[in-house]
């Protein structure tokens, strides 16, 4: 089942800077604060940055929908044509993500939580 889109990851070069202009954006501190991925939550939605994201190829924010079977779902967009960009991977805490592109280029990222 997909429950919607409730993240949105931004590709970021300068972490610490990233932080300071989406936290005056969004008004909040991060609720997550590490040296690979700084995390906000704002009205029911995440917004992360990952400064690793222009290496996994993203050029621009991503993003994720939560579903219950990331595996399952996978498996039936790449058989819908899409490609496979970032395979499944945890996270940490459980979670896993993983990230396609359809036939025009467009991203799509994944996300289960346990």
């Amino acid at each position: 089942m997909n429950k919607g889109i409730q993240t949105i990851i931004y590709p970021v070069q300068d972490l610490a800077k990233s932080k300071t202009l989406f936290g005056r954006l969004l008004g909040v501190e991060p609720t997550a604060d590490t040296p690979y991925y700084v995390g906000f939550s704002v009205g029911g939605q995440d917004i992360g940055l990952d400064p690793n994201g222009h290496r996994h190829g993203q050029n621009g924010p991503t993003a994720y929908h939560h579903v219950d079977d990331i595996e399952g779902t996978v498996q039936a967009l790449l058989e819908a044509g899409a490609e496979m960009v970032q395979d499944i991977e945890g996270v940490g805490d459980g979670k896993r993500i993983a990230v396609l592109k359809d036939m025009d280029g467009n991203i799509i990222g994944l996300t289960q939580t346990p």
